[in-house]
Order: C-alpha cells, then structure tokens, then sequence
C-alpha cells in the first residue's frame, strides 16, 4: 500500500535530487571565529556573530549567575508568573538602546514578526511589504486580514504606487514594512525615502533590524541611527540571537500604545514561554558591550573593506555594499553547483562558509555569504581570501 511513509520519501528524494539538500555541520567547540567541526578547525566565515560577542567571557559569566540567582527556566507565560525583574529591566534598556518609548520580548525575532501584524492591522488596513524581505515578516503578513501590497526591493517608485492603491482601496491604516538590511545581499534599506513616502501617505514605518542592531551606526543601535531617521520609525523588530550575543530571544520596540496591544493580543507572546532567565541577563550585558562597542565596529568595518578589496583583486564578483555581509556571486546555469563545490573545498582548506542557492536565493543567482566579525583579525580574512582562490582552482 502506498502511503504517507512513500510520500514523504519521494519528497525529501526530490529535495535531494535538485541539489537543495541543506547539510547540517556539526560543531565541536562553542560558536567562534575558530570553531571545531567534523573537518576538523575552520575559521568562521558564516556566523551572525557581528561583534564576536557570542563567546564573551561576561555574557557567558552572566548566564552562568543568572542560573543561581534566577533559576533555568520560567515554566510560564508572561502575564501568569513568567516575568521576573530583569525581565523588564532588559526591556526598558532596549527600547533606550534604539530609540524607542518601550519594548516587548518574544521568543525569537520569528516571533514577534509573526504576532505583530495581526494584532495592529485587520481587514480594513493595508501593509505595504519589501519584495526581499525576511520570511517571517512573510508569515506573519499572512496570518494578517489587512490587504497585501508588495513593492519591488528598495524601489521607491514602485513603493510609491503601491502606497496609492492602499490609500485609494480606503485602508485605514497602511503599514510599510522593510528589512533595515537584506541578508541574502547585504544591502541596507534606504530608510529616509520610505519615510518620506509613508509620511506623504501619512502611513506607519516598521523596520526588522536584525542585521543591523548593536554594529550598524555610531552607537549600534541600528539602520534608523545610521541614517538618522530613529525619530521617523514607528517600529523595529530584532533578535538577540545575532550580534547581541548569539543566543535567542527577539523583541518588538515602538510607542507605548503599540507594545501594551502587543501585551493584550499577540498570540506568540501571550502563549509561548518567557524567555529563559540565562538569556535575559546575557542579552542584558551583550547590549552594554555593544553600546561600548566602537573599537569593534571600527574593526569590523576595516576587515570589511580589506576583504571586499581582496576578493576584488583576486577576480570574484561581490555584491557592492556597506555591510559586513558580503555576497560572493556564482552566476549562470552551473554557479549552483559551483557555489557548494568551492564552500565544501574552502571547508577542507580550514575556512568555514556556506552556499546559498535557489529557491533561498532566485535561480541563476547562486552565491557564498561571507560574514564578518569583529573578531576577525587581518589574518584571518587574507586566509579566508586564499582557501577561495584555491578552491576555485580546484573545483574549477
């Protein structure tokens, strides 16, 4: 009898056969710019370890008293027994850090982009969604009745009509909603046109900032510092779980008015579990470290430079940018392939990367997203250079 065991066969066979099988790497030591892997020591190359905080000796020596003074986990929601002290002690110093009147916790960025849109916008609203942006901002428009308008990636004009037709559709409310910074390609959002443009059509501006919160602009505190629009930004959502320290945890940060409805209504906050009292007091120092941060965000930004240089020379197309995220292009038919045979050679050579093809990324624009720390040191990034002009010869 054929059934759900063939299905599901067949399916994952097709994943395979189509060359989009996601390998899981094993580590054997904790996350760093030198990690332990079944290949034996690599250098990094692929965390969102921004400010190589996620081993810092005073996040791991905080989580590991907030063990004894706060316990291991909270076994309860927030609004029943889930919130201790430090619990609202992370949220205020949050929502100070990115310029916002207050802040909520969720379980993960995932989830405070997945409980936002319903509880603010319903059949009468509209959101405005960049092409590119995360999928759970995806998701989470989806489980919105607002009207769904989509503009082309960082397109004004297109985001220009797409405000008209809200407006003429007679939304109440209209929501335009960006990634700070588009992950697959490293490039920021241009911030100031799309307020422009919500203020003309008096519409709300939210930004997910997760690439971008504790090392992009002066403080750290995100895109909307770095294009000095902190004060035009109705709402950003970020994590915890990249440069502030690595672990889990993502929160909402707007006015009051939004995060109290986001305490009343939002579904993964009301029936998910607090965030672990560890994380919380880690999270707490990984936002002190990062507001301390200038020397690292000034190295961060000079590895950048000498490893964009770099590979320029040596011959690769690298997607044009400010950010530490750096796409490495293999192009046409056979760049998929290609791709994933230079990452599992660069791996060999001790340089830890990953390859990105479709459907993560559209067909015929597979790429190596190369992340950089400020950990990395300048030997670092020349070897990084040189296991890719190796392997490239190898594979080629």
């Amino acid at each position: 009898m054929y059934g759900i065991k063939d299905q599901l066969t067949e399916e994952l066979q097709e994943i395979r056969d189509a060359g989009l099988w996601k390998k899981e790497r094993e580590l054997t030591t904790p996350q760093r710019t030198g990690v332990g892997t079944q290949a034996g020591e690599a250098l990094n190359f692929c965390a969102n370890n921004y400010l190589g905080l996620a081993d810092h000796p005073e996040i791991i020596a905080a989580a590991r008293d907030a063990l004894d003074e706060w316990g291991f986990g909270m076994a309860s929601v927030r609004f029943i027994c889930g919130t201790q002290t430090q619990h609202t002690d992370l949220e205020r110093e949050v929502a100070e850090y990115v310029g916002q009147e207050a802040s909520i916790l969720f379980s993960s960025c995932f989830d405070a982009n997945g409980g936002i849109f319903e509880v603010l916008c319903g059949p009468e609203d509209a959101i405005i969604s960049d092409q590119l942006n995360h999928a759970s901002i995806i998701d989470g428009v989806r489980l919105s009745k607002a009207a769904r308008f989509r503009y082309q990636n960082a397109d004004m004009e297109d985001l220009r009509a797409q405000l008209q037709a809200a407006r003429d559709g007679g939304a109440r409310r209209i929501l335009v909603v960006t990634d700070g910074v588009f992950s697959m390609d490293g490039y920021l959002a241009p911030l100031p046109e799309i307020c422009d443009l919500a203020e003309e059509f008096e519409a709300l501006v939210m930004v997910d900032d997760s690439h971008a919160t504790g090392f992009i602009g002066a403080t750290g505190a995100g895109t909307p510092e770095h294009f000095g629009v902190q004060d035009r930004i109705d709402i950003i959502s970020s994590t915890f779980g990249k440069a502030l320290g690595g672990a889990s945890g993502g929160f909402i940060a707007a006015r009051t008015e939004i995060v109290d409805l986001l305490r009343q209504r939002a579904r993964p906050y009301l029936f998910s579990n607090s965030v672990a009292p560890s994380v919380v007091a880690g999270a707490r120092v990984a936002l002190r470290l990062a507001r301390e941060a200038d020397n690292g965000r000034a190295n961060l930004r000079s590895m950048s430079a000498l490893f964009r240089s770099l590979m320029e020379e040596a011959g690769f197309e690298v997607l044009p940018g400010e950010h530490a995220i750096h796409a490495v292009m293999f192009p046409g038919d056979d760049g998929a392939r290609l791709a994933a045979d230079v990452a599992d050679a660069m791996l060999a050579l001790g340089v830890y990367v990953i390859a990105f093809t479709f459907p993560v990324v559209p067909r015929g624009l597979a790429r190596i997203r190369v992340q950089l720390s400020a950990a990395h040191t300048e030997e670092d990034v020349r070897a990084c250079v040189d296991a890719f002009v190796t392997a490239r010869e190898q594979v080629a």
